[in-house]
């Protein structure tokens, strides 16, 4: 877990953006310190009212960046005029701020609640179906929290699920170390089934299952498609962490699946699902990435084209094996993040492009945004702002056929039919 430090600027709404990463930065058992000199990460939320303003973030971005091991630079100033931090070289990397929160976990295993409760926020209902992971990365330090994957009986998940709906929750989101690896402590392979079962509860409402690691889902990449081809309540999309391009790599992260592994994956769910979406994260600088894994890291990307990359810059953990490893300069860290998170960006705009002059049925209406828009998700779980909400009436958990007009980097804009 990591220690971090986080500043805001500006207006309500980056307030309560700052909020929102604080928030998911404490669930996955991250913790806040008083300064950066305290902490492993530091993020700066940025405001860019006028010129002033403007030297002020870039000052303070580079002190935090003297300061402290890795810089999150979010918010205004840095969505709006990013290449201003490029061009003072300032060794941050510059992200939505939706971003920041995967950014901070250094590609580990995200930390469930010890008593693995569900909770609703808003609409939104969390489920964490399990505790722990099978895995033993060396670059992680959740294992040492978390332990081994402890799975409760399906049963028991789908009355926590049916707990959330009928308390209100439009949307479930299935969370967990991996869930991929569900049911392997009792020697099933049992995703697909909890799945199944949850979407059989009664009500309108969606399914989004997180992060889950190749492995886990390559045992059952056929079963897990056809139900998602056959249940609309899921949302056709899947966060699966492939971390590099390289095998060797791969092996001295001590990941337990291999690249043709990964792609076999999202073979089959290209063969099973007309429109899905693919997610995934890259950890770039690990010790031991030479130029040529790297560029390996790279045309894995171009190839299979995710619409949701997480590009982390490698940073030790405390008590790793990774830690004890020789690292590489933070140069070479910085250059490789900097290129990979451009073809990312890339990538993921002429995706949210393409979508100008769709139209996408039954989208949900998940929660406000700022300045009076509201979020959506599509069937893929491709995120759509909806402009002047009040205007069209729309609330979190309706849903809302619309149209996509337009499009910036990680999301689209829409307007209601």
């Amino acid at each position: 877990m990591a220690r971090y430090h986080i500043e805001t600027y500006g207006c309500t709404s980056n307030r309560g953006e700052s909020r929102e990463i604080e928030r998911r930065l404490r669930d996955a058992g991250h913790y806040r310190v008083d300064g950066p000199d305290e902490a492993d990460v530091a993020i700066l939320n940025t405001c860019t009212v006028v010129e002033k303003t403007e030297r002020n973030m870039l000052r303070r971005a580079e002190e935090l960046a003297d300061e402290t091991a890795d810089l999150y630079i979010t918010g205004c100033m840095a969505l709006a005029q990013g290449e201003e931090f490029h061009e003072a070289e300032i060794d941050g990397d510059v992200l939505h701020w939706d971003e920041v929160p995967q950014a901070v976990t250094n590609g580990e295993c995200p930390t469930t609640t010890p008593d693995v409760d569900p909770i609703l926020e808003g609409v939104v209902g969390i489920l964490p179906i399990a505790r722990g992971c099978m895995s033993d990365c060396s670059y992680c330090i959740t294992k040492h929290a978390t332990g081994k994957i402890d799975s409760p009986p399906i049963e028991e998940n789908v009355r926590k699920a049916e707990a959330l709906v009928h308390a209100g929750a439009k949307e479930i989101r299935i969370t967990g170390q991996d869930t991929g690896v569900y049911g392997w402590d009792t020697g099933e392979r049992k995703l697909h089934e909890l799945l199944e079962e949850i979407c059989a509860i009664e009500g309108d409402f969606r399914v989004r299952v997180g992060m889950a690691n190749p492995k886990g889902v390559h045992g059952i990449r056929e079963e897990l498609a056809e139900v998602f081809a056959a249940n609309e309540k899921l949302y056709d999309f899947l966060h699966a962490p492939v971390q590099s391009g390289s095998d060797d790599v791969l092996g001295d992260m001590r990941r337990q699946h291999q690249v043709a592994e990964y792609l076999e994956v999202i073979e089959t769910f290209d063969e099973t699902l007309e429109h899905w979406t693919l997610s995934t994260d890259f950890i770039v600088g690990f010790p031991t990435e030479t130029d040529h894994d790297h560029a390996q890291s790279m045309a894995l990307l171009r190839e299979t084209r995710p619409e949701k990359v997480n590009v982390t810059r490698f940073s030790k953990r405390p008590g790793t094996d990774a830690a004890e490893m020789k690292g590489l300069g933070g140069t070479i860290k910085k250059e490789r993040s900097t290129e990979m998170s451009a073809a990312k960006r890339e990538i993921v705009g002429e995706a949210y492009e393409a979508m100008v002059g769709e139209r996408r049925e039954d989208c949900l209406v998940v929660e406000e945004g700022t300045a009076d828009s509201v979020k959506c998700r599509d069937s893929a779980y491709r995120q759509i702002i909806v402009q002047n909400a009040s205007e069209h009436g729309l609330e979190p958990g309706e849903f809302v056929d619309l149209e996509v007009t337009a499009h910036e980097t990680m999301y689209a804009f829409g307007e209601p039919i």
